[in-house]
């Protein structure tokens, strides 16, 4: 029985303060190193293989991503 009250504390303390804060919509959810895989993976294989000059278009990508993402960059 110990292990259910365990449980259900743990459940309760997740939802704990953070529940009850109005969400800030500016504030970014993730971190940026984890922020849009896709525009980064293609940006980063582009600077590689072309170099950074090559590739503004997908710089430009990935920054976009990340300004809709909530980044300030």
């Amino acid at each position: 029985m110990g292990d259910q009250n365990e449980v259900q504390a743990c459940a309760l303390s997740s939802q704990g303060p953070a529940s009850t804060q109005s969400p800030d919509k500016s504030k970014p959810k993730k971190k940026i190193c984890c922020a849009c895989p896709e525009t980064k993976r293609i940006r980063d294989e582009c600077i590689v293989e072309h170099g950074e000059g090559a590739c503004a278009k997908w710089i430009e990508a990935h920054l976009r991503c990340l300004r809709a993402e909530g980044f300030k960059v």
